[in-house]
């Protein structure tokens, strides 16, 4: 007989695996691998949501992985940027290679080259961010000398799409700014070996950082298709149980579970993160509060391990403020952790501010 799991139990099971029922004490590289990558298209939104996963968390020694070159900021999942680990990088990208190339033929860049030869501009593109790092507009800019009947911006975006490419530091460093520029991925790794991973691994480690999970919600964070013929690959390292709602949920077989009745502490997170992206469903994080547009740009305030408000910071340098809207009624007892909670992360976001302020409403 099949076991059914309930929303809550996949609530507390997904914050288990993703560290977020209490702070662990582990490297934060090694989290990184853990949660396969972290979104990272806001240079400032992978730091927070490490703080709330990690005890002691130290950006700037975090920001030395990426300067040091064991961490890299590309296009994976989604083709969303994600922060991962030069292994991971090496590894997953050719996994998803042919999901970010279906992606670009979609696009309406795509449709201004139609007709073009891609390979030329390609080969051009990798020539010209190897010699130098460059933006996007700087490369279409270069590009557009050898093809100016072509939009710029076109030629560069094929170029995105379709070659592994990594922004080079001190962007997304902790305290640097750098406009976003780019270099291949084998420039800025050397002759680093391709580690070997295949769709099934990949797979694997998605079940573990956010199962039991719905082939639907793998397609939806991975980009990849062909969900249905990996199960029968893996029957023997899998396990299956349903939602509520009776559709089949995948597992690995050391998959943690967790009681429903489990405390979940309050925990800010940014505004792009793994656990509120990762499944095509998501019901398990969202029970009074919808999801909308109003939340774009803000950060999200879980409680009780579902959706209940936004944040926002402004002026990190000077007067910090850290502005909470709650959008649901929370206990007395609650509204003191998510102060708390907010109070520590204010600090840890402005250590330079000479005031802050913090406003929860």
């Amino acid at each position: 007989m099949t076991v059914i799991l309930d929303r809550r139990t996949l609530n507390r099971s997904l914050f288990a695996r993703q560290l977020l029922l209490e702070r662990a004490a582990v490297d934060p590289a090694d989290v990184v691998e853990r949660l396969v990558g972290m979104q990272a298209q806001v240079p400032l939104d992978p730091y927070v949501g490490l703080w709330s996963r990690v005890d002691g968390f130290d950006p700037v020694a975090f920001g030395e992985e990426l300067v040091e070159r064991r961490l890299v900021r590309m296009t994976l999942m989604r083709t969303t940027l994600h922060l991962v680990s030069a292994r991971d990088a090496l590894g997953i990208r050719p996994v998803l290679q042919s999901a970010i190339e279906r992606s670009f033929g979609g696009s309406p860049f795509a449709r201004q080259l139609a007709g073009l030869a891609l390979e030329p501009v390609v080969a051009r593109g990798v020539e010209l961010v190897e010699g130098e790092p460059l933006s996007v507009a700087q490369l279409g800019k270069a590009l557009a000398e050898s093809w100016p009947e072509r939009e710029p911006s076109a030629l560069a975006y094929a170029v995105r799409y379709l070659v592994p490419l990594v922004q080079v530091t001190p962007r997304g460093v902790w305290g640097k700014a750098l406009q976003p520029k780019v270099t291949t991925l084998d420039a800025w790794l050397g002759s680093t070996r391709a580690s070997s991973m295949s769709a099934g691994d990949l797979f694997l480690r998605y079940l573990r950082a956010f199962g039991p999970a719905t082939l639907a919600d793998f397609t939806s964070w991975s980009g990849l298709t062909g969900a249905r013929t990996l199960v029968g690959e893996l029957e023997a390292e899998l396990r299956t149980f349903r939602d509520e709602a009776g559709r089949d949920l995948y597992d690995i077989r050391d998959g943690v579970i967790c009681d429903p009745s489990t405390p979940v502490p309050v925990r800010f997170l940014p505004q792009f993160d793994n656990v509120f992206l990762a499944h095509a469903d998501r019901s398990r994080l969202i029970d009074e509060v919808r999801w909308d547009a109003s939340f774009t740009h803000f950060g999200t305030l879980f409680v009780d391990g579902f959706l209940a408000g936004t944040w926002k910071l402004t002026d990190p340098k000077r007067d910090a403020a850290l502005e909470v809207e709650l959008r649901r009624r929370v206990s007395t007892p609650m509204q003191k952790e998510i102060r708390q909670e907010a109070e520590a992360l204010v600090v840890f976001l402005t250590p330079e501010a000479r005031t802050r302020r913090l406003a929860v409403g």
